[in-house]
């Protein structure tokens, strides 16, 4: 006798409980396992590859494409423009502009930001998005969620909270409707930068979370 097929139901709930478990061991790994386990880090592309060979994902669903770039890059020019005019506003208010923004006279911080951002968007959109969609089949609950996932983890950062919510859910979005992480890459990285540079850095301790945020002596 065949095994039944597990129904669609019960295959929406175990992906939303895969897709919470890896930002579970997110938080595991910036608040105690960094310290104690270093080389614990090797678990998030082994989750990654797992999920991906058993979703069957390929880079279109990914997001890991160029046939849209210009469309995906069009519908995010509204967003990203009004963030950056509202990160801009405040720091003009915050007197950043008095401030020589720290990764332009240093370049490479801004590539190595990029990168960094680039594996956020991996885990942020083509990971957690991706497998909430098919677990809510509705875009507006995937992005809040992602972005209160994302907001979460970058936790107790009280500029960044906030921040990240509102950013992630946005990209969130954004993915759902044309799936490419690159424009979404630039995007995060441009703000994230300006983000550094206007709010004071005795607010956001160069912007770290969890125990790091604590230690932070500027």
């Amino acid at each position: 006798m065949h095994p039944l097929p597990m129904p669609k139901t019960s295959y929406r709930v175990l992906t939303l409980v895969e897709a919470l478990g890896l930002a579970g061991y997110i938080a595991c790994y910036i608040w105690r396992l960094q310290a104690a386990r270093p080389n614990s880090w090797i678990v998030f592309p082994i989750w990654l590859l797992l999920s991906i060979a058993l979703h069957r994902d390929t880079p279109r669903t990914l997001g890991w494409r160029a046939d849209n770039l210009w469309p995906a890059t069009r519908q995010g020019l509204l967003i990203f423009a009004a963030f950056i005019l509202a990160t801009c506003l405040a720091g003009f208010w915050l007197g950043a502009f008095h401030r020589v923004p720290p990764r332009v006279t240093e370049p490479w911080r801004f590539f190595s930001y990029f990168a960094f951002c680039l594996l956020q968007q991996i885990a942020l959109n083509s990971y957690l998005t991706n497998r909430l969609l098919y677990a809510f089949r509705e875009p507006r609950g995937a992005a809040l969620v992602a972005g209160a996932t994302f907001a979460a983890l970058h936790w107790p950062n009280p500029v960044l909270v906030p921040l990240t919510f509102v950013g992630g859910t946005a990209m969130s979005w954004l993915f759902s409707r044309e799936r490419n992480i690159f424009p979404l890459t630039v995007g995060q990285a441009i703000l994230g930068t300006l983000v550094w540079w206007v709010f004071p850095v005795a607010w956001h301790h160069g912007m770290r979370v969890g125990p790091g945020f604590y230690s932070f002596h500027p």
